[in-house]
């Protein structure tokens, strides 16, 4: 049990620095280009607004109770929003900087290529940890009810 409280917690805290990240160099992005039209990086505003949600869940569901497991299915919908994200800055990028998954030249502070590159990568990697996170509350579920279940036969048999 306490096994998977700290697994929980080292995948909340990934998700946390994931969404912190893409946070950071989608809103540069948006900054610099504050002056145009905002339809045009409706993907950008949205990769913030799924970033900012993620962000926000991911603190409330850091601290350690066994509540934090039943909340798999806004895991699920979270995770389909990352990869959505994903899809959605991979659409724009368009082969225009290599190819996508070449993470070599993938960089915080480098030229904008590495900027997305960076961005697409920590979209992926919190879209696969929020995925893990719905499974682990699933099997985590599942195991509370099967237990909570054999005590009510062993109960009712005595």
């Amino acid at each position: 049990m306490i096994l998977t409280d700290i697994f929980a917690m080292i995948l909340r805290l990934a998700e946390l620095a994931f969404a912190a990240i893409v946070a950071g160099i989608n809103g540069q992005y948006l900054h610099a280009v504050r002056h145009t039209d905002s339809w045009d990086h409706g993907r950008f505003i949205y990769t913030e607004v799924v970033a900012g949600i993620a962000i926000f869940l991911a603190i409330i569901w850091l601290f350690p109770f066994s509540g934090s497991f039943v909340h798999w299915p806004v895991d699920i919908i979270i995770s389909i929003c990352w990869f959505v994200v994903f899809g959605l800055l991979v659409n724009y990028l368009d082969g225009a900087c290599g190819y996508v998954f070449y993470w070599g030249d993938v960089s915080i502070r480098g030229d904008q290529c590495g900027r997305w590159k960076a961005v697409i990568a920590f979209a992926f990697l919190s879209a696969i940890c929020w995925l893990v996170s719905a499974i682990v509350g699933i099997v985590w579920v599942r195991d509370h009810e099967a237990r909570s279940y054999r005590r009510r036969w062993n109960r009712s048999r005595v």
